[in-house]
């Protein structure tokens, strides 16, 4: 398991703003990225979505993958740590694998928002991509192991298809899972040291505005979020969880897991 990524050359990135154009550590992010998994990989387009972009845009696309700030993704798997590191109660992995277009549509009790809040905690965001997969994490401690499962859906539509399966569901033990997100922090801070140091030693583009001293400083800030992510520790109410799930689902919740 692997969160891949590819800056946009330095020279390619445009800068924010209209009358004075801005570069910032998250706009410094501009690439591509994707996640490898079991064999696949999520957020790579499929090849007749990449020939129709062709023959409308009149251009080939650099990489195959999502196209946007590498920042985006890595601060929503970090936001997503805590929450995926604590351990699934058997009863509840039925609940949280659950579709929510299959959810019963009307008001929702307090109870039953909790436990919606809590099923879309263990999903990535993905907002910024048209018609995205929905991934999902979470974490069982069985006596079959200590596995964090990576579960995917698809629904293309006419201009966007992925490559992988519509489907899939893939378990890594809960160390390689930690050791995927420790490499992909390692690897974009790295990235972006030396594209600070790119810039400190050649100055700003022309006509851009760059604050090279609050671009260091947001850097060694950046360096210690994995680290609070790790430290930071969620306390799900397990039974809460479970009244708002009978509310949300009534008698269409089948309890635990088969």
């Amino acid at each position: 398991m692997r969160f891949r990524f590819e800056l946009r050359p330095l020279a390619d990135v445009r800068p924010w703003g209209g009358e004075k154009p801005s570069l910032h550590w998250f706009g410094l992010t501009d690439g591509w990225y994707w996640i490898e998994v079991g064999g696949h990989q999520l957020l790579r387009y499929s090849d007749r979505t990449l020939h129709r972009w062709a023959a409308k845009f009149g251009a080939e696309r650099a990489f195959p993958y999502a196209d946007y700030y590498v920042a985006r993704l890595w601060e929503d798997v970090l936001e997503m740590v805590p929450t995926v590191l604590e351990p699934i109660p058997d009863d509840l992995v039925g609940f949280v694998t659950r579709d929510r277009d299959d959810w019963p549509r009307g008001d929702r009790t307090p109870q039953a928002e909790t436990a919606e809040q809590w099923h879309a905690e263990h999903s990535i965001y993905l907002g910024p991509l048209r018609n995205p997969p929905h991934i999902r994490w979470w974490r069982t401690i069985t006596e079959d192991g200590d596995l964090v499962t990576v579960d995917w859906m698809h629904r293309p539509d006419v201009e966007i298809e992925f490559s992988c399966p519509l489907m899939g569901r893939v378990e890594v033990p809960t160390s390689v899972f930690l050791d995927a997100v420790t490499a992909f922090d390692r690897a974009l801070l790295a990235a972006m040291d030396q594209r600070i140091l790119a810039l400190e030693a050649t100055g700003p583009p022309a006509g851009v505005i760059v604050d090279l001293a609050a671009l260091r400083q947001e850097q060694q800030e950046r360096a210690l979020w994995l680290g609070r992510a790790r430290a930071r520790e969620v306390a799900t109410d397990a039974d809460a969880i479970r009244l708002g799930v009978r509310e949300l689902l009534g008698g269409g919740w089948s309890g635990p897991a088969n």
